[in-house]
């Protein structure tokens, strides 16, 4: 990663595999319905694909968009959810090192915001259970856009409730959809090697570099 002298007047995060290392819990509760329930036959690895987006677009993608009615598509997503929620909730905690940068960057004056396709009710799952909601100044669910990552509405709202221009944010992702979605939007990326490996990355120039997690010192350079 190179020394990054540009200081950038705001952060955007995403959520899951990027604040905290949870999408493991999302595909197990989408691989189980799919296959228990539904009576697929599709590999962990399979759906691991397409964990991207919002869940009627998950399902959409696996089944096609005359599978299930719009009720029915509510019903399952509130079932994944929960079975996401009562498996991830004793894991429940934020990668390494993000804690001490949320408290370095706004002693910094550094604005953050949250830009992420998850629904509102997994985001204060997380926001809640952790006990950091202060820091945002904005967030951004799945719930606040019409079309998610890659579409670059996500962070575009993100930058907007801020205040701030999109080449003034830089975004930390685990995923090349959202990485993707950082492209679009005119903004930077740090991408967390949670859940991707980095040669899934290969086609994206507004990469900053790669991290495993948020103790890095590369960050200090940021603040």
């Amino acid at each position: 990663m190179q020394v990054l002298e540009f200081k950038y007047k705001a952060f955007i995060f995403d959520l899951n595999g990027t604040m905290i290392n949870d999408m493991e819990y999302h595909t197990m509760a989408w691989h189980s319905i799919i296959n228990k329930d539904l009576g697929e036959n599709h590999s962990y690895e399979s759906v691991k694909k397409e964990m991207y987006g919002k869940n009627h677009e998950v399902l959409e993608r696996i089944f096609g968009k005359e599978r299930f009615t719009p009720q029915e598509i509510i019903n399952l997503s509130i079932d994944k959810e929960k079975r996401y929620q009562e498996g991830y909730i004793p894991h429940l905690a934020l990668i390494d090192g993000l804690y001490e940068l949320l408290e370095i960057a706004r002693s910094k004056g550094v604005l953050m915001a949250i830009g992420s396709a998850a629904i509102t009710f997994n985001i204060n799952f997380v926001l809640d259970g952790l006990k950091i909601r202060e820091y945002f100044k904005a967030i951004v669910s799945a719930d606040d856009v019409e079309i998610s990552k890659p579409n670059p509405e996500t962070f575009l709202k993100a930058a907007k409730a801020l205040g701030i221009n999109p080449s003034d944010c830089l975004v930390f992702e685990d995923a090349p959809k959202g990485v993707e979605s950082a492209y679009n939007a005119g903004m930077k990326c740090i991408v967390l090697t949670t859940t991707h490996d980095i040669e899934e990355f290969a086609e994206y120039s507004n990469i900053l570099g790669f991290i495993d997690n948020f103790k890095n010192p590369i960050l200090k350079t940021l603040l």
